[in-house]
């Protein structure tokens, strides 16, 4: 599975926001209250990776500092999860998932100090776009003030944890942290059920249905997609996984009107508000992957061209190579991903040298 996502990231990304579309589906399908429902699908996905792991003779240990660290984070994906929940069961489907695209204002805010880069002006436009988008619509529909506020708590803690689970990456396997991750919730929440009698362990019931609903919740939409989220990491920025999962709603949207019809619709101001967050996602795509071509009058030779390259750049990481086809660009993409951390420490320069080349290529590159 690793290397179809490597392979096919932009599809691997976009399928993976599909499935997450039923997660909302699945929430409000299942009859539970919203701390047994987390509870359930945290145990699940848990116990679903560690048979995994343990059948691919994987379970190695992790470093103390780094499962304790995840603990912390699975206690974020936790609280997350029961905000988003919560908002389903106070409001609907769709509230919940739009409220999600707040994840761009506050990536916006908060990814320039976790990844130590300068701040990029279009995040902040395109961030505050989605949350005043999302204020006017929370004006036209007063009755779902508390949904609203659940969704946009849920939206701010996913955006952290997507944050931290950047520090791991790199480190651990995405199955590795998962299921650490889904381990930290499933102790939480069983401390609360413990402590509140009237959610006790022991009168956890469900039906048919619910166990129907919570085991492809647990499995598909939980285990599998979060392992797909963090290996997918490694190929894309926390910023564009935000972003690319600001899709969710739309997928969300049409399949609770679909399934649940009458209770799924809503005015009209909320639909072009939705339709501006969905503008801004494709907007932020455009400005991501735009490419800049720079045209020097005079040619001064190589040593100028990098120079004038240089001083045009704005970006916190440069690279320049040949373009005459001997070097692969995706490479370049290999070593900072690879030296991510080196590069955070401050001003780091990398050079590569290329091997198994022929004697009178090497002679001519030396140096």
């Amino acid at each position: 599975m690793y290397k179809i996502i490597a392979k096919h990231k932009l599809l691997s990304l976009h399928f993976m926001v599909l499935i997450l579309g039923f997660t909302g589906i699945f929430g409000k399908l299942i009859s539970l209250n919203t701390i047994e429902l987390v509870w359930y699908r945290m145990l699940i996905a848990f116990i679903t990776l560690f048979t995994f792991l343990a059948f691919k003779k994987e379970l190695t240990k992790i470093k103390k500092k780094d499962f304790f660290g995840l603990l912390f984070v699975g206690s974020l994906v936790a609280v997350h999860w029961f905000f988003f929940f919560e908002s389903i069961k106070v409001s609907n489907v769709s509230v919940a998932v739009v409220c999600l695209s707040t994840a761009s204002f506050f990536s916006a805010m908060i990814e320039p100090f976790f990844l130590k880069r300068k701040p990029k002006l279009y995040e902040y436009i395109l961030g505050i776009v989605v949350f005043v988008t999302l204020f006017l619509m929370l004006e036209a529909e007063t009755k779902y003030t508390m949904g609203y506020i659940y969704g946009i708590i849920a939206s701010f803690l996913g955006t952290l944890f997507t944050l931290y689970n950047a520090k791991y990456i790199n480190r651990l396997e995405a199955s590795k942290i998962t299921m650490v991750e889904m381990l930290a919730g499933v102790i939480i929440f069983s401390i609360l059920m413990l402590i509140n009698k009237e959610i006790g362990i022991s009168n956890l019931k469900i039906n048919i249905n619910d166990f129907v609903y919570l085991f492809l919740l647990g499995t598909i939409c939980t285990a599998a997609v979060f392992v797909w989220m963090v290996e997918i990491m490694k190929y894309i920025s926390p910023y564009s996984l935000i972003m690319a999962i600001n899709l969710e709603p739309i997928y969300s949207i049409v399949l609770a009107l679909i399934i649940f019809s009458e209770s799924e619709h809503m005015n009209l101001s909320f639909y072009i508000g939705a339709s501006v967050i969905i503008l801004v996602v494709f907007l932020e795509s455009y400005l991501k992957n735009k490419i800049s071509i720079l045209n020097i009058p005079k040619n001064k030779g190589y040593g100028d061209g990098i120079h004038q390259g240089i001083n045009s750049s704005k970006g916190d990481v440069l690279c320049w190579f040949h373009a005459d086809l001997q070097f692969d660009p995706i490479d370049a993409i290999r070593i900072f991903k690879k030296n991510k951390e080196i590069l955070s420490n401050g001003n780091v320069i990398i050079k590569g040298k290329r091997i198994n080349r022929s004697l009178l290529d090497s002679f001519f590159t030396a140096g």
